[in-house]
């Protein structure tokens, strides 16, 4: 899929408890369909596995590990034991993003989004990481203008979206010189398109859609499917970021028919 210059992203989901098992199913599972893995950071505000030791034991099993780090939970301090970890590990690219509202405790003030890029790419004149490769440090977007210092990202993540129209319109009305991914997420219920519709400004779920998953558990795997290959036929992007919620099994055997 690398090769053909698209590449398919699949998120996994990070324990709550100190167990990998079900982590390195997930990864022997996609394999045959993902070209690295995104790791959430403590997502839907509450407390996993650190995403840096998930990317790790990604690349443990071969794979390529994208670990995902929110300014929500971060301090300066924090943040730097978090590079240094990484480095150790040999994990060398991020997405960086908000987080979401915490389920407990507090949001801390102190490091933007920004500011993590920035404190990223000063990492490559610190000693301390001498001889380490160099960290690449990715965004998140929606489907609006993106600001100078996102378009300097060394990619981009795009909100996930159901229309492929929404995305290529977009996509025409942006520069970005750098990897960008289409968000795909499976929908796996009626209850999840509602919270989709809550909680990702500006998402549009179709009714059909949803109708069709209420009607059968697969429509959504399917038209997920559908519409990583739509995304890769249209030649506007450079992968996707899957996103297979729970299903994701029903999702590799599916798309292990194109790939």
């Amino acid at each position: 899929m690398v090769a053909d210059g698209f590449e398919v992203i699949c998120e996994i989901e990070p324990p709550v408890r100190p167990d990998l098992a079900r982590v390195r199913h997930q990864i022997g599972v996609l394999s045959p369909v993902a070209d690295s893995f995104l790791i959430p950071d403590n997502h839907i505000g509450r407390a996993t596995v650190s995403s840096v030791a998930v990317a790790h034991e990604v690349q443990a099993m071969g794979a390529s590990g994208i670990a995902c780090l929110n300014s929500r939970d971060r301090n300066l301090l924090g943040f730097r034991r978090d590079l240094l970890t990484a480095a150790a590990y040999g994990v060398d690219r991020f997405l960086f993003v908000y987080g979401d509202k915490p389920t407990v405790g507090g949001r801390t003030s102190e490091l933007t989004v920004r500011a993590m890029i920035e404190e990223t790419r000063a990492a490559a004149d610190d000693p301390a990481f001498e001889g380490r490769a160099p960290f690449r440090a990715g965004v998140a977007s929606g489907l609006r203008p993106v600001p100078a210092w996102k378009a300097a990202a060394d990619f981009v993540f795009v909100q996930v979206s159901y229309s492929l129209d929404a995305l290529l319109r977009w996509r025409d009305s942006v520069r970005l010189d750098v990897p960008v991914y289409a968000g795909v997420m499976v929908l796996a219920s009626t209850g999840m398109a509602r919270n989709l519709a809550a909680t990702i400004p500006d998402i549009a779920i179709p009714d059909e859609l949803v109708a069709a998953v209420e009607r059968d558990r697969d429509a959504g795997v399917d038209a997920a499917c559908e519409h990583v290959l739509a995304i890769r036929d249209s030649g506007a992007f450079d992968g996707v970021h899957l996103v297979p919620v729970s299903r994701y099994r029903q999702v590799a055997a599916r798309l292990e028919q194109h790939f």
